[in-house]
């Protein structure tokens, strides 16, 4: 298999501006998101929901994994005031809800302290970085009509992008990359433009509470800038280097600018010029971040507990080698890191197959493989929109996790699943308590969450369960790709303290082991009657295969098993059935076709269990491609169907689900995974393609003995390094 071919035959390559389409260079931990000029230059052209006469885009943004902040609480809030007791079948239960407050007599949708402890803390926009045009001594923003025959090619082979457009004139190309190991930009830009007045300016936001914008632009007087330097390195071309200090209540960072013949000036509050001599027509520059570790901004890396952290120092000139500008050690860490990345783990090609859509399946699966790299790999479970930009405020929602990172080990690529999944055994204590709370066993994991681990106060993210069995299923991903003795080891105490707490939730009943009430299942439709929703169909057989696998990790530890386990996984209630079908919930009104069609993962996410009939299952995935509505659906429904067909032998159904003609089923220029105004792009749909298609190409324990056995008989897949999933 040719690789690069393979990989540079969807290069993103854009000539127009498409506020939905930008495009990013990152690393897992630090990502930046550009416009067509290589950088941030017009970030009021790419708002997210309609502004004025502009299409709704995507925001450009700045992010680091350790980036956080909380804006001072006028005081201090906790979870006690958003506690309410559930009956439950054990007695009550107290749940974190969504109480409000009463003002003028009137209920309010949150109170002031469930607005904060939501909101707070949140991921920071870490700076804006784009071109600006000095005139008369001041400095003045660009607008897209100042540019034209603008052209950008990302290259994926290298993660290198470049941008070519007309200013003022002048032809101007612009070079950008990041670092693999650093959250460090490289810029180059090639241009007359640079001695007639062109610059780049460096601007910084304070932290923002808004649902997605991470830069709140109207409060310069609650956070600081100051800036430092030069410092001269004389042995190395005369670099220098600038240090901007950054100050947002009780985060702190540092912003590091190094490069040859630049000047950097403090010509605002919180803004910086970057320029060159009046007779340069190059600029190299690095931009690096570092979290100072204070605060909300966690040290990065830091919760990688058995792999040395990232290096987090910046550009050092003794690195770079002699002559060598800071810039270019960028651009060459990145060209010499990506082929390593593309030519490592799995791969699958479909272009010598007829069918057309085949050509775009791979370009979406080629896409994805990227975009999960910058965003779904660093050392924090990702949010849904990875580090480009908001949504939930940056944090980041636990039952997504599986469809962030599952396939990194399917596509043999465990090293970027690995950090995020260690971050579980930093939030052991608090979920721990929480389970203890409710008089339960093991650890109940939170839903919607920030580094440390707290719930958010949610009507609805507390009452879902289907999140306690992904650290076991990741985990055995893992290990399934990596069989090794340290693996078990470290995660052992993951794997039990989950199924721990699966074991207790479950309770006895003269039918069985049953689950619920109160609980939401993964189909969220069911919020309204979530004090009486019991046994979803998809859950049931998550509790059934959790605790069976967790006690496999038992017996492969030659620890003694745990009884609990065996009864309650053999034990289970079986799901509903309905008209032939299996139903969402077994209580009315059973299955709301609206958002998730869940009860699909019980046999597609998930393997074959006892309680799932393959019959059933196929009559079930019939009743939902007939009926359901696809708008209130969301990008990982349609490799969750795929998975679902593939499993039940009907590769056709596979592949019509992975490119089903829907909204939200939309695949951009870029690569995301478009869903609405106000949620621009959605990595778990990427992530889900993902774990679908390696599936498909190297089949299921158990599974059809054939090629490729869940794509059409009649398709080319060339396929290598992927993992068979269970």
């Amino acid at each position: 298999m040719d690789r690069k071919a393979l990989v540079q035959r969807h290069n993103v390559r854009q000539q127009h501006l498409d506020p939905r389409s930008p495009v990013s260079v990152g690393n897992g931990e630090f990502a930046f998101t550009v416009d067509l000029t290589g950088l941030q230059s017009f970030p009021d052209d790419y708002p997210v929901g309609a502004r004025d006469e502009l299409p709704p885009g995507t925001l450009l943004g700045t992010q680091a994994q350790w980036g956080w902040h909380s804006v001072p609480p006028p005081e201090p809030y906790d979870l006690a005031g958003s506690t309410i007791l559930y009956d439950s079948p054990r007695g009550p239960v107290p749940y974190v809800d969504m109480v409000g407050e009463i003002v003028n007599d009137r209920e309010t949708e949150t109170s002031a302290a469930e607005t904060w402890l939501r909101a707070n803390s949140h991921r920071l926009d870490l700076g804006r970085i784009g071109f600006r045009w000095v005139e008369d001594g001041a400095d003045h923003p660009l607008t897209p009509a100042d540019i034209a025959d603008t052209e950008q090619t990302l290259d994926l082979w290298t993660g290198t992008l470049t941008s070519r457009f007309t200013l003022a004139g002048h032809p101007v190309t612009v070079t950008t990359a990041c670092h693999p190991d650093r959250d460090e930009l490289g810029i180059r830009v090639a241009s007359p433009a640079l001695a007639a007045g062109l610059v780049l300016g460096l601007d910084f936001p304070y932290g923002s509470e808004a649902w997605h914008d991470a830069a709140d632009w109207n409060h310069p007087e609650s956070h600081t800038t100051s800036l430092e330097g030069p410092e001269v390195f004389p042995d190395h071309g005369e670099a220098s280097a600038w240090t901007a200090r950054r100050e947002l209540d009780n985060s702190r960072y540092r912003v590091v600018i190094t490069g040859q013949a630049l000047t950097v000036e403090h010509t605002a509050q919180h803004r910086l010029r970057i320029s060159t001599a009046s007779t340069e027509t190059t600029m190299d520059v690095s931009v690096a971040f570092v979290s100072a570790g204070d605060g909300d901004c966690i040290p990065r890396g830091n919760n990688r507990l058995t792999e040395p952290a990232r290096q987090v120092t910046p550009f050092a000139p003794a690195s770079s080698g002699v002559g060598r500008s800071p810039a270019r050690s960028v651009v060459d860490a990145s060209a010499a890191y990506w082929p390593a990345f593309w030519s490592s783990g799995g791969a699958i090609e479909l272009d010598a197959t007829d069918d057309p859509r085949a050509k775009e399946l791979e370009r979406r699966i080629v896409l994805s493989q990227y975009l999960t790299a910058i965003n779904c790999s660093g050392s924090l479970p990702p949010q849904e929109t990875g580090l480009v930009c908001n949504s939930w405020r940056g944090r980041f929602h636990l039952e997504m996790h599986w469809w962030h990172a599952a396939h990194f080990a399917q596509w043999n690529r465990v090293e970027l699943l690995l950090p995020s999944l260690r971050w579980y055994s930093t939030a052991l204590e608090t979920s721990r308590q929480t389970a203890k709370a409710q008089g339960y066993d093991g650890v109940r994991w939170p839903k919607q969450v920030g580094p440390d681990g707290r719930e958010s106060p949610s009507p609805i993210g507390t009452f879902l369960i289907w999140q306690q069995p992904h650290p076991i299923h990741l985990a055995e991903l893992v290990y399934r790709a990596n069989p090794r003795q340290e693996v078990l080891e470290e995660f052992a105490e993951i794997v039990f303290e989950s199924a721990a707490f699966m074991a207790s939730f479950a309770h006895p009943t003269s039918r069985g082991f049953e689950l619920g009430p109160p609980l939401i299942p993964a189909q969220e439709s069911y919020g309204s009657i979530r004090a009486k929703v019991t046994n979803p169909t998809f859950e049931l057989a998550y509790w059934q295969w959790g605790l069976r696998t967790a006690a496999a990790w038992r017996e492969r530890l030659g620890l003694d098993p745990v009884q609990e386990w065996r009864d309650v996984a053999e034990g289970m209630v079986p799901p509903r059935v309905v008209d032939g079908v299996y139903t969402a919930i077994d209580v009315e009104p059973f299955t709301i076709r609206t958002d998730h069609p869940s009860m699909l993962c019980a046999l597609g996410v998930l393997p074959q269990t006892d309680l799932i009939d393959p019959a059933i299952m196929r009559a079930t995935l019939s009743d939902v491609l007939a009926d359901w509505d696809w708008g209130s659906t969301w990008g990982w429904d349609y490799p969750v169907m795929a998975m679902t067909a593939a499993r039940l032998e009907d590769p056709e159904a596979a592949v019509d689900a992975l490119l089903l003609s829907a909204g939200k089923n939309t695949v951009l220029p870029n690569g995301h995974n478009r869903q609405t105004d106000s949620l621009p792009l959605y990595l778990p749909g990427n992530g889900g393609l993902l774990a679908a298609v390696a599936l498909m190409a190297a089949g299921w324990d158990n599974g059809p003995d054939r090629h490729a056995p869940g794509f059409p008989a009649d398709w080319t897949v060339v396929w290598e390094g992927l993992v068979q999933a269970p």
